[in-house]
């Protein structure tokens, strides 16, 4: 998905990001301060829905079992506020989970006078419980990784290599054969396969760096998980790791940076701190040291 795009991958694979997204919500759902949409009203639950939504698009014939995580959701996205003591917003969230169809008008209505009540520990909040959500969400994802539970990120990896010519070098001197009962080797395999891909997509610069797979790898996650997706970023975190072994001096403005990111983000919190401020060619790792120094 990183590589070609949400709409270019194929739809099990589509599935599976989808179901990452959803677990990442239910697993902070019960934290209120966790936001993953622009719009601060919507819970990490309420995000949840919507990749539900999605998953159920993916489907060739929706089960009960859909229906029953469907209004898990919608009843724990309501209990949620009311535990924490919010009694006006669930009536705003009752507007946005549901529609007018007749068929969510029960569900809706004895939400509607739960709300009202402002108990959040009626039967059917009780009965309908976060454990039963997540039980029963374990219960949709067991037969889909069954079903997929060849490395399709091996498969992929390959098929990029066959159909582009991707290290060709490395390739007529190594075959790239995944045996998925051989789990000794299976990561090795891996970690090959995507270093050629990863060779592929990093500047020419960080190649002739002579950084291993693991430093390419990092610069990877840097890139995709810091948010550092526009051309001018990365290139600064690429010149970074680049020039990282040469020797140069702290200025007075850098540990001022330095001192205002550890007090905003807290020590330990190098990258982030890497991220925000204003250091010359710095890595998280020389923002350590010079904090111990300091």
């Amino acid at each position: 998905a990183l590589i070609n795009g949400l709409s270019k991958i194929p739809t099990h694979q589509k599935k599976m990001v989808y179901l990452c997204q959803l677990l990442i919500r239910i697993a902070d759902g019960k934290k209120l301060e966790c936001h993953f949409e622009n719009d601060q009203r919507i819970s990490p639950l309420e995000s949840a829905l919507s990749f539900w939504t999605l998953l159920e698009r993916e489907e060739i014939k929706l089960e009960k079992l859909h229906e029953d995580i469907r209004s898990l959701i919608q009843i724990q996205t309501v209990a949620v506020l009311m535990e924490n003591g919010y009694f006006k917003e669930p009536a705003e969230v009752l507007e946005r989970l549901f529609t007018d169809s007749e068929a969510d008008k029960p569900l809706r209505m004895k939400l509607a006078n739960i709300i009202k009540s402002k108990d959040p520990y009626v039967p059917l909040l009780e009965n309908f419980s976060y454990n039963l959500l997540t039980s029963k969400i374990k219960s949709y994802i067991e037969p889909f990784m069954k079903e997929n539970e060849t490395n399709f990120l091996i498969q992929a990896a390959t098929k990029q290599v066959e159909s582009k010519g991707l290290g060709t070098t490395a390739l007529q001197n190594k075959t790239v054969d995944v045996d998925e009962n051989d789990e000794s080797n299976l990561e090795t395999k891996q970690r090959f396969v995507f270093s050629i891909i990863l060779l592929k997509h990093v500047p020419q610069q960080m190649q002739n760096c002579c950084l291993n797979v693991d430093s390419l790898l990092v610069w990877m996650y840097i890139n995709c998980f810091l948010g550092l997706t526009n051309l001018e970023n990365v290139e600064k975190q690429r010149d970074a790791l680049a020039c990282g072994r040469r020797r140069q001096r702290w200025t007075y403005k850098e540990d001022l940076e330095l001192k205002s990111g550890v007090r905003e983000f807290g020590v330990g919190n190098w990258a982030k701190i890497l991220v925000h401020g204003d250091f010359n060619n710095r890595t998280s790792v020389m923002l350590k040291d010079r904090w111990r120094t300091l």
